[in-house]
């Protein structure tokens, strides 16, 4: 007789391997395994911890999507290799931040959505303030050159 993981010789479920159920519809609740087996454990205070984990997820794959400044580097081919290190790290984010949306667990859904729309927000608020500065920058040097 095949025996499948979880079920006894007889076809009963072992109680020590399948001691969550899985959701296939948004649910609250604690009770909940986010990214690692037995996290956040059926704590409420894991429980807050993994929805703050989430959130900064969230909020570091949009404060990544931002390409940095590579001014300084002066070969080109280091330049492309941390622009690559950068997308590499933004990217196993945003699959984390997937996979922990995949528990259907409407309160890592609300904090992962939020932490997207809190980095999503404050780097469209920095764009302004970096284009003003830009302009008062170079219309000083033109007032100075005139």
């Amino acid at each position: 007789m095949s025996m499948t993981p979880g079920t006894m010789s007889d076809g009963s479920m072992n109680s020590t391997s399948m001691d969550m159920i899985m959701h296939m519809s948004f649910y609250w609740g604690k009770d909940v395994i986010v990214l690692f087996s037995g996290w956040p454990e059926r704590s409420l205070g894991m429980y807050i911890l993994a929805l703050c984990f989430v959130f900064l997820l969230g909020f570091a794959v949009e404060i990544l999507s931002v390409s940095p400044q590579l001014g300084a580097v002066r070969n080109p081919m280091i330049g492309l290799l941390i622009q690559s290190c950068v997308y590499v790290v933004r990217m196993v984010f945003a699959y984390m931040v997937m996979l922990s949306v995949m528990t259907y667990n409407l309160g890592v859904f609300i904090v992962a959505v939020a932490g997207h729309g809190a980095g999503f927000f404050l780097v469209k608020a920095r764009a302004p303030a970096g284009a003003d500065t830009d302009d008062t920058v170079s219309s000083a040097g033109v007032n100075s050159k005139v």
